[in-house]
């Protein structure tokens, strides 16, 4: 009998380890007792359902079944997934998802960069990264803004040309139509870009084919005309001058919405503000170094608070106006990286004087209102479960939302992804660095000759010297080069002659050093902190440019102060903010403003400088 009772035992435990083992993992997410955020409003506490992807519940109230993984949401703060209205998605697509950010609005890539997370979002597929709508290939001018990144871009000129060119970016896949009006007159360089009528006759192909048109344009100017030929959004807001109420009214009127991509705007102003978010440890560990240094990235010395008065002028009076204003990053550009820059772009909103509310929105219902995102970017039954949970209020405190507890993709915690990366990082390998370079007595690292009445341009080390141009990305500068005479010092005179067209977004021709054992190739010179040379010439501007990594596809610039007359001049590396010596690629001597130009060069060293 005693047996008989062990056995039955045995086989009461062994089912009850079967059942416990088969029994299915959680199909739904109840979170309990949270602070709801709807995209447009605070609703309370509430117990919020997903199951299936959706939103099921927002006010569920029952006891929780065996199907559901609760969580508990005192203190916290649940929100619609973040969306970001103006990156570039050519790359960091696996990142913007660990930030909160669930969906992001591409304004130009080339239509492959974002074919692979597309064709996942046809099959629903697309739970581990945030999902992209895009403008594809951008309206633009030959040698306009957009023709400058090194692939093919179909141009046009004339508002005849717009239906034809409209409906090849439709079948390419684009969501929306992105159109250039910039001449260049806020970066202080004229180039070309499309007329009126021109801008006229596409948004008015767009919308015929039942797709928004959206304009960059960066000054009160274009931004003026833009909205009067039609467009329905601007991709930024202007930086030039304080548009007041009566633009506010305009916009208002017209029905636009605006993207004031506040966070880029403050690089370019040579404030790297992003960088300090990386502080906050819900968002540190997540980055690989390329990125973290990018976020480092600014322009020149800090001139951002005529910026700041500006954004606060404008965007005030904006949403005085209501007028919709929506959260985007331009991320792609230096100083700005994927789903961590939206976090930036919401402080700046603040700090322009939206209030949290307003900000949030702009991240969330907003931009799902003026892209028509039916399914996402509120927080109601039968919408998409992409949602973030924070710590604290970030309706008062916009500082809350960078506090991430969790975040949702069609109803899949990102928690594990986010735990990955983290451990990835933590356990990769370093980094490989370009072996140290022992420089040559004297630092000099060329040996300029004439050679039966041909320039040649030896190098002590590395791959050595070439001519470099804006040809490589279609501009159009040219140089010749010629070895004569000397320099005070006896040393031959490297000399440079040519023009630096304006038909190109960022002109130079010069000649460069690569000091890697292949062009580009990185090298550690480190040895040396300053470049020494001889020079003397007439044009324009001239500048020394420095490539690393750590600059990404952007040189890092300082001028050089040229006269008729020789002199010696030293630049320091550390003027040449974001490059970094122990890995540099080219060092590259240049004219780089239109014009007719002579620069001579001799004696050039690599030294150290105490």
């Amino acid at each position: 009998m005693m047996a008989r009772k062990l056995l039955l035992l045995l086989a009461a435990v062994s089912a009850g380890a079967m059942a416990q083992s088969q029994a299915p993992a959680p199909s739904a997410t109840l979170i309990r007792n949270v602070a709801v955020f709807d995209g447009i409003r605070s609703l309370g506490r509430h117990g919020v359902l997903i199951r299936a992807g959706k939103i099921a519940d927002i006010d569920y109230r029952s006891a929780p079944t065996a199907d559901m993984k609760v969580v508990d949401g005192t203190g916290k703060t649940l929100l619609p997934g973040l969306i970001d209205s103006h990156v570039h998605a050519f790359q960091g697509q696996d990142d913007a998802l660990l930030f909160g950010v669930t969906t992001q609005l591409d304004m130009f890539s080339a239509p492959v960069s974002t074919r692979a997370v597309r064709a996942r979002m046809a099959s629903g597929t697309n739970s581990k990264a945030a999902d992209i709508f895009t403008s594809g290939i951008l309206a633009t001018v030959p040698k306009g803004h957009g023709t400058e990144y090194g692939f093919p871009i179909p141009t046009l000129t004339t508002p005849a040309e717009a239906d034809a060119w409209v409906d090849a970016r439709i079948a390419e896949g684009s969501d929306y139509i992105k159109i250039i009006d910039e001449p260049g007159t806020t970066v202080g360089r004229p180039f070309p870009t499309l007329d009126r009528a021109t801008i006229h006759a596409l948004v008015v192909a767009a919308h015929k084919r039942g797709k928004l048109a959206v304009v960059h344009a960066q000054s009160l100017a274009t931004a003026t005309e833009s909205i009067e030929e039609g467009a329905d959004g601007l991709a930024h807001l202007f930086i030039d001058l304080d548009g007041g109420s009566a633009f506010a009214q305009l916009a208002r009127a017209h029905h636009v919405f605006v993207v004031p991509t506040y966070s880029v705007f403050e690089v370019f102003s040579g404030r790297s503000g992003g960088a300090a978010l990386l502080d906050r440890p819900a968002l540190n560990g997540l980055l690989p170094k390329t990125a973290v240094s990018t976020l480092h990235q600014s322009f020149g010395s800090d001139r951002s608070g005529k910026l700041d008065a500006l954004e606060a002028a404008n965007i005030t009076a904006l949403a005085k106006a209501g007028v919709p204003i929506l959260a985007g990053t331009d991320a792609g550009n230096p100083g700005t990286w994927y789903g961590l820059s939206v976090h930036r772009e919401l402080d700046l909103l603040v700090k322009a004087g939206l209030s949290p509310v307003q900000a949030l929105t702009a991240a969330t219902a907003a931009p799902a209102s003026a892209f028509h995102l039916a399914d996402r970017g509120r927080i109601a039954p039968g919408l998409k479960a992409d949602l973030l949970l924070v710590d604290g209020d970030p309706t008062n405190d916009i500082g809350a939302v960078h506090d991430i507890v969790e975040i949702w993709k069609d109803g899949v915690a990102a928690s594990p992804l986010r735990a990955a990366r983290r451990s990835e990082l933590a356990n990769a390998a370093p980094e490989a660095t370009a072996p140290p370079i022992a420089l040559p007595a004297g630092g000099r690292i060329e040996a300029f000759a004439n050679v039966d009445g041909k320039p040649v341009l030896k190098a002590q080390f590395g791959a050595g010297w070439q001519v470099s141009t804006d040809s490589i990305a279609g501009g159009t500068s040219r140089v010749s080069l010629s070895v004569a005479g000397a320099a005070p010092d006896g040393n031959a005179a490297l000399v440079m002659s040519g023009e630096v067209t304006a038909d190109f977004i960022a002109p130079w021709a010069g000649v460069g050093f690569s000091p890697g054992a292949q062009p580009f190739a990185p090298a550690d010179i480190s040895a040396a902190n300053a470049l020494r040379f001889w020079v003397r010439g007439e044009g324009k501007s001239f500048g020394l440019m420095g490539f690393s990594p750590a600059g990404g596809q952007r040189p890092a610039v300082a001028p050089i102060a040229v006269t008729s007359d020789w002199k010696e001049v030293t630049i320091p590396f550390a003027s040449l903010r974001n490059f970094d010596s122990h890995n540099a690629m080219l060092l590259l001597v240049a004219a780089d403003r239109p014009g007719v130009y002579k620069l001579e060069i001799a004696n050039i060293r690599l030294i150290h400088t105490e």
